[in-house]
């Protein structure tokens, strides 16, 4: 694809724009380690919702969304549509309590909910597991993805695709040393409006150039494969989702697989996010705003594009390049600089956050907590800074070796499988303690590896795929289940203390609420129940109804989005949402 010189200067200009920012925030960054993590907790819902949602917009996105429509048209989405109802429930039922706990990192969790050498012992792993292998791998994928962009735009080999990533990265990296979360924060809010509003460009040249919508349709439905790809949710006999790997998703993936930025409980940069908010109820707003967002508001530009490459492209190689070839063929000229910093936008915030977050586990949770507790503030932001750059050596590195942004997607699903119980029950279930967790990652990994290693399941076939995930976390929590009853529970002080700090639901609490008669929590469980319930509604309805407007599908369309408006309704009339 050629660019001109107006191209470039768009590209450069977006550049500088993004390290004036850093610039701007560094002096803010360095006034100490909760301003450099969490933007001195003072954040907005706004902003910190948004950040959220650009972070997830990441250059692989598109091209992954493109992957999988190729494989099951619209319907095939569901791998990752079926976490809407994990991230509902992180909004009614853990966005208080996190911003209740007032921790820096959701790992530091561990040794406010836990006590002694086991919790000291959680962190420490978790902080450099998360932070090191699958941090690393989140950002290789998304390294992939822009290799695979440059790769088809300049017409380079992967090698020379890696070091312009590499220095992309570089820049990336020290946009994110300088100026800490808060700078974080307000360059995604810029990349968002640029990589969505470039999103929804493309998206309408794309079926400009296949002749409309309807036009679109009728080519759809010429083509020669099982089921419709215009349908939402797949056939019951697909050979790309059978019936029991949908239930798989849809009754079993979303609460009990960890997964980066899905967390059942909520975790990682989602929860750091709501950390950054100025209080709870914008940490609840933030969070509801991502996910309507997130699911509702994101995905159809990109479909369309996927769409639209399936009737162009049938026969693509390698059909997550599929978006950038509708892109090269279809984006008029004079767009294409801009096209090339919204793509840019979505790599640069998710590779910042990333670096960031990682950086946190690392510097509070492992080097401040374990090699240097009384490091000084100055050589804590100077730590973190050095941090950010290894991870974004690393993560490069890797990019080296990886092949399929949906083949790294499922290999996280499924090494997570079975640790969502715990994640969701340590708040409520007094019972828990630090070797539940331990157990089950414990657990969790050593079963699914040995299920693909040893007994040669191969995730990439959606039969095996499910049959791991089922055994994994039947496994998986029957272990940690029994090691929670089989080991002695968390002293009473650590207990009380955690639970007169975060206020949980009393139900689970017994022994403990009893001796705490003074605390009351701050929603009802039956209410942020039907919240749950409402907002799944809400998700599904407004993601379904838009997309049956697009395509034309007047009356089922309205359907769908009456029901969003009236959970909507129903949730803003909620006692719980009102006064909690």
């Amino acid at each position: 694809m050629q660019l001109t010189t107006l191209d470039w200067v768009v590209i450069l200009a977006y550049f500088a724009l993004n390290l004036g920012i850093g610039l701007y925030y560094r002096k803010r960054a360095g006034r100490g380690i909760d301003e450099f993590f969490v933007s001195g907790r003072q954040a907005s819902w706004w902003l910190a919702g948004t950040s959220m949602v650009a972070t997830t917009f990441a250059a692989d996105t598109p091209l992954a969304v493109t992957g999988m429509v190729a494989n099951g048209g619209i319907a095939g989405n569901w791998l990752w549509w079926n976490f809407a109802f994990s991230g509902v429930l992180t909004v009614f039922f853990y966005a208080r309590l996190w911003r209740r706990t007032g921790v820096l990192t959701d790992v530091e969790f561990a040794e406010i909910r836990y006590s002694g050498k086991p919790a000291a012992f959680l962190r420490g792993f978790r902080a450099l597991y998360l932070a090191g292998p699958i941090n690393c791998i989140v950002m290789g994928w998304v390294n992939l993805a822009m290799v695979k962009i440059l790769g088809m735009v300049l017409g380079v080999d992967k090698l020379t695709a890696i070091l312009i990533t590499l220095g992309i990265t570089a820049l990336t990296c020290a946009i994110s040393a300088l100026s800490g979360l808060q700078g974080v924060l307000v360059t995604d809010f810029i990349q968002f409006v640029i990589m969505m509003g470039m999103a929804v460009v493309l998206a309408f040249f794309a079926v400009d150039a296949v002749g409309g919508i309807d036009a679109l349709k009728t080519q759809l439905f010429a083509i020669d494969r099982q089921g419709s790809p215009l349908a939402f949710f797949p056939e019951p006999n697909s050979a790309w989702m059978p019936l029991i790997t949908f239930f798989v998703y849809v009754a079993v993936n979303w609460w009990a697989t960890w997964y980066p930025g899905a967390e059942p409980g909520g975790g990682g940069f989602i929860a750091q996010r709501m950390l950054a908010t100025r209080n709870e109820r914008e940490s609840v707003f933030a969070t509801l705003w991502f996910n309507v967002a997130f699911y509702s508001v994101r995905p159809w530009p990109w479909i369309l594009v996927a769409l639209v490459a399936l009737v162009t492209y049938p026969g693509l190689a390698d059909a997550e390049s599929g978006y950038v070839q509708v892109m090269i063929d279809h984006l008029p000229a004079s767009l294409r600089g801009l096209m090339i910093a919204g793509f840019l936008a979505a790599f640069m915030s998710t590779i910042s956050t990333e670096l960031n977050w990682g950086a946190s586990y690392l510097i509070n949770d492992f080097y401040r907590r374990f090699i240097e507790p009384d490091a000084s503030e100055r050589r804590l932001i100077l730590a973190s800074r050095l941090a950010t750059v290894l991870l974004a050596v690393a993560a490069s590195v890797l990019t080296f070796y990886m092949e399929s942004i949906a083949g790294a997607w499922k290999l996280l699903l499924a090494t997570g499988a079975g640790t969502g119980g715990v994640l969701i029950l340590r708040w409520f279930w007094w019972r828990i303690n630090a070797w539940s967790e331990v157990a089950a990652m414990t657990a969790a990994f050593a079963v699914s590896l040995f299920l693909q290693l040893g007994l040669g399941f191969n995730t990439d076939d959606p039969i095996d795929f499910s049959h791991v995930i089922l055994i994994t976390v039947g496994a998986t929590t029957a272990i940690w289940v029994a090691v929670t009853l089989l080991t002695s529970p968390e002293p009473r002080d650590t207990l009380l203390a955690f639970y007169r700090r975060a206020r949980p639901y009393p139900a689970l609490w017994g022994p403990i609420a009893a001796e705490a008669p003074e605390v009351r929590p701050s929603s009802h469980a039956g209410h942020d129940f039907i919240n749950w319930i409402c907002g799944c509604v809400l998700i599904y309805g407004s993601l379904f109804g838009v997309g049956k407007w697009i395509l034309h599908d007047w009356l089922p369309g309205a359907v769908y989005l009456a029901a969003a408006v009236i959970s909507a309704y129903a949730i803003y009339r909620s006692p719980s949402w009102k006064h909690g």
